[in-house]
């Protein structure tokens, strides 16, 4: 029996996540707030999108502003970190109250916000407020409600796993917690969309409020017995931490951190401009049918997969991070030139190509990023929590901000080119999108300029040295 658990144990996908600081049993369970926050994220970006324009006939525009708002939240993820890091409690907890309270307010955002739609809907619904925009502010306030929650949850959660971990399996710990987030997302995703199939005002209650109360027994699951009580004493409690000022100028000065946080803003955007363009091109530009653009996000999941594949390879061997995420940079460049040539050339084997090379390069860039990020050193005044608080808030922000842009660029340059006052050549609707895909390389360019100098500064070793990887190391 003994030798058998020890199979079993060596063959779990993310066995070699685990230490005797953070058993295998207690890190999966942790791991349960990533669930809660992935289906938080379905419902806000994915079926509410949906339920609000189709069903309640709400404008799109005034849609796009209510999923911006938890966007607009996350440049405030490193303030969270930072606060986590320095809190003082006389049982000695740091990040459990930020995990409680963030539970709560996702809860919260959740549970009252089916009545907020309906209010906004409220001539679908044939109900009439007298209050003016009263569904309007009510929505608004349950979305910052929900965002709030999520990035306090995902930013204090992440920082005591990565607390709890050892040196050689942080990376892995993380990486492992995103995974999961992943996995709350596809599965919730279809357990939602089975529920709201044939849709009523009921039934919106019921599924998001049914979510409010999971997400509230999945992090109190998470967060139990999770933190180590030391008790603080009435004297060290007063005694003055670091200002967030103090400690944003201890981590910006730190060597690398400042500059890493500009790599990860401008090559998330790089990749992530075209996210709700990729279909649309194929379809629109192409005439590809629906299932063939359906197939998209398989050939993109494939190159993502092919990127971690390499990165494990090439990370065994002891790579320079930054240097493999120049790599990834490169493939990008590649991988957006055969988009923009799929269309003069006819070629949807080429658009095919080039989606798949942009998964790869995206995931080698996030496999590389995400492993500086985890090796870079803590100080006295920045700890770890500021620093996933800034990765978390670079990467999230430059998301929401390049995919907004794109849509942008492609709808402003489409009406000028269709009108005809970008002359004769350029009057087609692939006008705007290749905009955007050339956008997207200049982009490229200027984050290998940003990443040149860390190339240069970093030894050609991880801190690893030639430790393997396996699949917990998986990029989000």
């Amino acid at each position: 029996m003994s030798m058998l658990k020890r199979i079993s144990i060596r063959y779990l996908p993310f066995a070699d996540a685990a230490s005797d600081e953070l058993p295998l049993g207690q890190l999966l369970r942790l791991s349960l707030f990533q669930v809660s926050v992935g289906m938080a994220a379905v419902l806000l970006l994915g079926t509410l999108n949906r339920v609000m324009i189709v069903e309640l006939q709400v404008p799109a525009f005034l849609v796009a502003c209510m999923v911006a708002l938890p966007v607009l939240i996350a440049p405030f993820r490193a303030l969270l970190g930072f606060k986590s890091d320095t809190y003082k409690s006389a049982i000695g907890w740091k990040r459990i109250p930020y995990l409680w309270f963030g539970t709560l307010w996702q809860f919260g955002g959740l549970a009252i916000m089916p009545a907020c739609l309906l209010v906004l809907g409220g001539e679908v619904t044939q109900t009439t407020y007298d209050i003016p925009f009263a569904g309007e502010i009510l929505a608004g306030l349950a979305f910052v409600m929900t965002g709030v929650g999520m990035h306090m949850t995902q930013t204090a959660g992440l920082a005591l796993a990565a607390d709890r971990a050892t040196d050689e399996t942080r990376p892995r710990v993380v990486a492992l917690l995103y995974v999961m987030f992943l996995i709350g997302m596809g599965v919730s995703a279809v357990v939602i969309g089975w529920f709201l199939r044939e849709f009523t005002p009921l039934e919106l209650i019921q599924v998001i409020q049914s979510c409010a109360v999971l997400t509230l027994v999945l992090n109190v699951a998470a967060l139990w017995k999770q933190e180590t009580v030391r008790p603080m004493s009435k004297a060290e409690r007063a005694v003055a931490g670091p200002t967030f000022r103090e400690a944003w100028a201890d981590y910006a000065n730190g060597g690398t951190a400042g500059r890493l946080l500009v790599v990860v803003f401008l090559g998330t955007m790089a990749f992530n401009m075209q996210d709700v363009l990729l279909e649309p091109y194929g379809g629109e530009i192409l005439g590809l049918s629906v299932s063939a653009t359906t197939l998209l996000t398989a050939t993109w999941a494939a190159g993502a997969l092919t990127g971690f594949a390499l990165a494990a390879r090439w990370l065994a061997k002891g790579i320079n991070p930054f240097r493999m995420a120049s790599r990834g940079l490169l493939f990008g460049l590649l991988a957006f030139s055969a988009v923009i040539f799929s269309n003069p050339w006819g070629s949807s084997e080429l658009f095919f190509i080039g989606a798949c090379a942009i998964g790869l390069g995206g995931g080698l860039f996030s496999v590389a990023t995400l492993t500086a990020a985890m090796t870079m050193p803590t100080t006295q005044n920045a700890g770890r929590g500021l620093a996933l608080g800034a990765w978390g808030a670079a990467q999230a922000t430059a998301a929401g901000i390049s995919i907004a842009i794109g849509g942008a660029i492609r709808d402003g340059v489409n009406s000028l080119a269709l009108s005809g006052q970008l002359g004769e050549a350029l009057d087609s609707g692939a006008t705007g999108y290749q905009v955007v895909y050339h956008f997207e390389i200049f982009l490229l360019f200027a984050t290998l300029v940003a990443l040149g100098p860390l190339v240069r500064t970093r030894t050609t070793k991880t801190q690893d040295g030639g430790a393997k990887i396996g699949l917990a190391d998986l990029p989000t």
